[in-house]
C-alpha cells in the first residue's frame, strides 16, 4: 500500500471516528425532543406543520402502525415522482426535447420513482440526456430528502425499541421524519451545497452549452442545479448522479476536497447512529463496540481493494508496466480516490462512484459486492446500517447463547423465539431475492438480452452486481449492463421494494416486541453486551451468513475470474 494512500485513508477514517461523538449527541437530542441550537427556527416551522398536517404530537404509535405509515409515505411519493416525470417533457426549464435522447418510458418511471423513494437511486438512464431540471431539482432532490429522513426516522425507532422498557409504542413517524428533514437533511444540504458550489460545482438553470472542441467536432456541455442535487444524494445515501459518469464527472466532483465532503456526507451520520444507539440505551461502550466492528470491517475491505487494484491484471504487469489497474479510474483521483470511494459508497448504501466498478480488478469488484451482500451493515444508509449490524449481532450472539446453553439477551432484552423468527425472516429476506432474481436473469433471453458489453462470468457479475444493489438499496452498477428494459426495470424495482420494506418491517416490529419488554438483570451467567467478545461475535456472525448464503455465488463470479486470469 502506498504511503500516500495510507495518508488518505488513515485521515477520512480519522475525521469519521472525531465526528461520531458530537453528531450522535445532536441525533440524540433532536429525537429526544430536546434543545438544540437550531430550535428558535425550526420549532416554529415545526409546529406549523403539524397543525396544517393534523399531527399531534403526543400521539405515539405501536410498531406496526409506525410501520404502515412507512409503507404509506413511500408509496405516496412514489406516486408523485411518477407522475411528475411522466409529464416532464412539458417543463420548459432545462434541456430541449432533442437534448433528451433516452425516452421516459413507463417502465423507467416506474422504476425510477422507486428507486428514489426506496433511498436506492438505481440509475438505468444517464442524467443529463434523459431528466429536465424540474425533475432533478423538484422530484428526484425532494425524494433524496423524504427517503433519507424515512430510514433515519426508521433507524431512532428501532433504537427506542431497546431503549425503552415496557411500553407498546415506538414514537410517532410523522414526527420523527418531520425533525429528520428539518433539524438534519436540510440544515447539512444547504451547508453542503454551498461548499460544493465554492469549489466549482455547477448550480444554475441555464440550457446546455453548444462548444466546438480543438478538433472542430461539436460539443454539448449540460449544465444544471448540480450542487443542489450532489450533496444531499449523498448525505441522504441515496447516490446516483447529475451526470452518467456520476462522481466521476469534474463538474459534479472537480477537487479532491469536493471528493472528500461527498464521501464524508455517505458516512459520518450513519457511523455517529452508533453513538447514539448508546446514548439512548445507557450503554454507551455498546454503541462504540458497534462502531469498532464497522471501523474494522471497513479498513479490512480498504486494504484488499487496494491490494487488488495495485497489482493489477497479471498479463499487463507481465509486460512490466507499472502504476496498477487505471482503467476506469480519473488520474486526478487515482487507485487511492477510486477504492475509497469504491469502499465508501458500497458500505453506505449510496450508489456514487468515482470510478467504473467495471473495471476494476476481480478481487477489487469482490470488495464493494461483499459489502453489499452483507446487508451493508459497515456504516450503511441512514438508520438502515444500524438495525442491519444490530441484526447480525443478534443472530451471533444466538449461536454464542446455543454453544454456553444460554437464552441469547442484548442489552437485557431477552432474544425469544418469536424475536428470533422476526431476525431469520430478515436476515433471509435478502438473500432470496438476491439469489432468485439474479437466477431468473442468466436462465432468461430478457435477462441475458442486458448483457450487450461482456458476457460469460463477466456479464455473470454484473447481473449480479445490479440485484445486490438494487435489494440492498444502493444503486451503484457496473455500467457493463444494459439495464433500461422492462425485464430489468422491473424486477430491479421488486428488489429495491423488498430491500427496502421486508427488512424494516420485521426491524420494527422487532423493536416493538423489545420495547414491551422490561430489562433482564445482568448476572454472572449473561453474556456482555459492549465487550470485545460481542464485537468478535458480531465479525464472525457476518462472515458465516454471507458465506452460508453467497459463497457459490462469490466462487462462480469475482473469485473464478480472479483465478481466470491467473491462467497462463
Amino acid at each position: 500500500m502506498l504511503p500516500r494512500n495510507v495518508v488518505q485513508y488513515g485521515v477520512f477514517v480519522l475525521i469519521v471516528a472525531l465526528l461520531v461523538k458530537p453528531t450522535g449527541v445532536y441525533l440524540e437530542r433532536v429525537f429526544s425532543g430536546k434543545r438544540t441550537m437550531l430550535d428558535p427556527v425550526l420549532r416554529r416551522v415545526e409546529q406549523a406543520i403539524y397543525r396544517i398536517a393534523g399531527i399531534r404530537i403526543d400521539a405515539e404509535m405501536d410498531a406496526l402502525t409506525y410501520a404502515l405509515a412507512v409503507i404509506l409515505f413511500g408509496f405516496v411519493g412514489t406516486l408523485l415522482l411518477y407522475l411528475l416525470l411522466r409529464i416532464q417533457r412539458i417543463w420548459p426549464v432545462g434541456p430541449n426535447a432533442s437534448t433528451l435522447a433516452t425516452p421516459m418510458s413507463p417502465d423507467l418511471a416506474l422504476n425510477t420513482s422507486i428507486s428514489f423513494s426506496t433511498a436506492t437511486t438505481w440509475q438505468a438512464y444517464a442524467g443529463e440526456t434523459t431528466m429536465k431540471y424540474v425533475s432533478q431539482a423538484i422530484g428526484l432532490a425532494a425524494q433524496n430528502v423524504l427517503a433519507g429522513a424515512t430510514g433515519l426516522a426508521i433507524g431512532i425507532a428501532f433504537i427506542r425499541g431497546f431503549a425503552r422498557r415496557k411500553t407498546p409504542t415506538l414514537g410517532n413517524f410523522w414526527v420523527d421524519v418531520t425533525r429528520a428533514v428539518l433539524w438534519v437533511m436540510l440544515p447539512l444540504a444547504l451547508v453542503g451545497s454551498v461548499l460544493l458550489v465554492w469549489q466549482g460545482v455547477p448550480m444554475n438553470f441555464s440550457p446546455y452549452t453548444h462548444a466546438t472542441s480543438l478538433e472542430g467536432a461539436a460539443q454539448i456541455i449540460p449544465q444544471g442545479p448540480v450542487a443542489g442535487l450532489t450533496f444531499v444524494e449523498s448525505l441522504g445515501t441515496n447516490g446516483g448522479g447529475f451526470f452518467n459518469a456520476n462522481n466521476a464527472h469534474p463538474y459534479q466532483n472537480p477537487t479532491g476536497l469536493s471528493n472528500l465532503l461527498e464521501m464524508l456526507a455517505v458516512t459520518v451520520v450513519p457511523a455517529a447512529l452508533t453513538y447514539t444507539f448508546g446514548r439512548m440505551v445507557g450503554r454507551q461502550r455498546a454503541g462504540w463496540v458497534l462502531f469498532a466492528v464497522m471501523l474494522v470491517l471497513f479498513i479490512a475491505g480498504v486494504a484488499v481493494c487496494d491490494w487488488a487494484e495495485r497489482r493489477g491484471n497479471p498479463a499487463v504487469a507481465a509486460m512490466h508496466a507499472i502504476g496498477g489497474n487505471m482503467e476506469g479510474k480519473e488520474v486526478r483521483l487515482g487507485i487511492g480516490g477510486s477504492v475509497l470511494a469504491a469502499a465508501v459508497t458500497s458500505n453506505g448504501a449510496t450508489g456514487a462512484y468515482n470510478a467504473m466498478h467495471d473495471s476494476f480488478m476481480p478481487l477489487g469488484v469482490l470488495i464493494p459486492l461483499s459489502n453489499m451482500l452483507l446487508g451493508e451493515m459497515i456504516f450503511g444508509g441512514l438508520g438502515t446500517g444500524l438495525y442491519s449490524i444490530i441484526m447480525v449481532a443478534l443472530v451471533g450472539l444466538f449461536l454464542a447463547g446455543l454453544m454456553i446453553g444460554r437464552t441469547p439477551e442484548y442489552l437485557g432484552k431477552k432474544i425469544g423465539p418469536t424475536e428470533l423468527k422476526l431476525v431469520m425472516l430478515y436476515t433471509l429476506a435478502y438473500p432470496i431475492v438476491i439469489v432468485f432474481l439474479t437466477a431468473l436473469a442468466v436462465r432468461t433471453h430478457a435477462g441475458l438480452a442486458g448483457l450487450t458489453t461482456n458476457a460469460g462470468t463477466h456479464g455473470y457479475i454484473e447481473i449480479l452486481y445490479a440485484y445486490t444493489s438494487s435489494a440492498a438499496n444502493n444503486g451503484q452498477s457496473m455500467a457493463g449492463l444494459s439495464a433500461n428494459s422492462a425485464f430489468y426495470n422491473l424486477t430491479t424495482a421488486l428488489a429495491m421494494l423488498v430491500g427496502r420494506f421486508f427488512l424494516a418491517i420485521p426491524a420494527l416490529l422487532l423493536a416493538g416486541r423489545l420495547a414491551m419488554q422490561g430489562r433482564r438483570t445482568t448476572t454472572p451467567g449473561t453474556l456482555p453486551s459492549d465487550t470485545a467478545t460481542v464485537g468478535a461475535v458480531t465479525i464472525g456472525a457476518a462472515i458465516l451468513i454471507g458465506a452460508l448464503c453467497f459463497f457459490p455465488f462469490l466462487a462462480l463470479g469475482p473469485i473464478l475470474e480472479h483465478f481466470s486470469l491467473l491462467r497462463p
